[in-house]
């Protein structure tokens, strides 16, 4: 019966992930959409006074939503790596928006690698859901107050501490600006950001069950370690996407990110104790051809060009024009070709970040929507308009 009840809630964890991923790819898509519309016309207004700008948004928020109520039902280890659902997604979507017209043989020649990884994502996914991890446990206080004090975890966190101040230590005083040195640094952090994602997700949904999680210290603590390196993610995804190639930050980082947050789901959670050897070395193999997927996904797109977004800071003023500046940055990795955008877990963990940003220090301001100004880059640059201005 109980194993029942675990295979039950991994599944509604899994849907939840999957259909939030969706929901998140369509939004980024819509709102897009809009701005291309809106950059293509005469229309002087900005584009949150636009229906289709606000539908997609509310489909935003409902998709991460969903993906943050996700880690409360499942392991943190089936929910992460799920985000290769938002690549295929936005390659499909991407190549919708486009509708371009090409002959046979120039369309397989442009599209057959980004199938072909679409195909692997897919086929990666279906292995690592069917032999995930099923042990799940009630995230309360008190279980992650004994996780948190236990040897693995202790020694887990003293080897990343260790690491992330050596390889930080070589990035900043010995100028190794090495894309990999930058996205293990950003995975350091993603591994600790997933871990109290899950902490916090779990309390509040006991909390609004009926066990009330909210008056203990430690969500609080998980709360603002959340935050803290969501703040930091963003930082070097920033000073990344000034160096290297936006589809080579972005398969990087999704292969990092994810083989650092399973391996903290093992050792915070202990999600694979109870599983066999077969079921590791499957679940294993789902996540490289899903790797193998989203390289082939990334690697069909073009060189990019030089950063033009659809929006010029005219259209925003004040504090506005801080939060674009700084999510512009940080969302020029997520510029496609034909991938019309990935939409990443750390993606998902920074806009987490910047909403509760907005809600504690500008309460729920009517220019709150300029946290989500990632789709400015998220399309093909032949696309962009010719009187687009540049920013930054």
């Amino acid at each position: 019966m109980f194993c029942l009840i675990l295979c039950f809630e991994n599944l509604i964890g899994t849907l939840l992930a999957i259909f939030g991923n969706l929901l998140v790819s369509i939004a980024v898509s819509i709102q897009k959409h809009s701005h291309v519309v809106l950059a293509g016309t005469k229309d002087q207004r900005q584009f949150y006074r636009t229906k289709t700008w606000w539908g997609g948004f509310v489909l935003m928020l409902l998709g991460e939503g969903l993906l943050f109520v996700s880690y409360a039902f499942a392991p943190l280890s089936l929910i992460t790596p799920l985000s290769a659902v938002s690549v295929i997604a936005s390659c499909i979507l991407g190549f919708l928006f486009l509708r371009e017209k090409w002959k046979p043989k120039e369309f397989l020649k442009r599209y057959v690698l980004s199938f072909l990884g679409c195909v692997l994502a897919v086929g990666g996914t279906y292995l690592f859901v069917t032999f995930g991890p099923n042990s799940h446990e009630q995230l309360n206080a008190e279980n992650i107050v004994r996780h948190l004090i236990g040897w693995p975890f202790l020694l887990y966190l003293l080897l990343e501490i260790i690491t992330f101040c050596l390889i930080l230590y070589f990035y900043k005083q010995r100028n190794a600006n090495y894309l990999a040195l930058i996205l293990l640094l950003v995975a350091l952090l993603g591994s600790v950001t997933v871990i109290t994602v899950k902490a916090v997700s779990g309390m509040v949904v006991l909390s609004i069950q009926g066990s009330l999680q909210l008056t203990y210290p430690i969500f609080y603590v998980m709360f603002v370690c959340m935050v803290a390196t969501v703040v930091f993610q963003a930082s070097f995804l920033s000073q990344a996407s000034h160096l290297y190639d936006s589809s080579l930050i972005a398969c990087i980082n999704y292969i990092f990110s994810t083989v650092f947050a399973v391996a903290a789901g093992a050792i915070f959670y202990l999600e694979f104790s109870h599983e066999d050897v077969l079921h590791i070395c499957m679940f294993l193999l789902g996540c490289v051809v899903c790797f193998l997927g989203v390289f082939l996904i990334t690697k069909n797109k073009k060189k990019a060009k030089a950063f033009e977004p659809y929006v010029t800071m005219d259209m925003v003023k004040g504090w506005c024009q801080l939060l674009i500046q700084f999510r512009l940055h940080k969302l020029r990795i997520l510029k496609c070709d034909f991938v019309g955008g990935t939409v990443s877990q750390e993606d998902f963990l920074l806009d987490i970040g910047a909403l509760l940003w907005v809600f504690f220090f500008f309460a729920f301001s009517h220019k709150i929507n300029v946290n989500k100004v990632r789709m400015l880059a998220e399309y093909p640059q032949t696309s962009s308009p010719p009187h687009a201005k540049r920013i930054g």
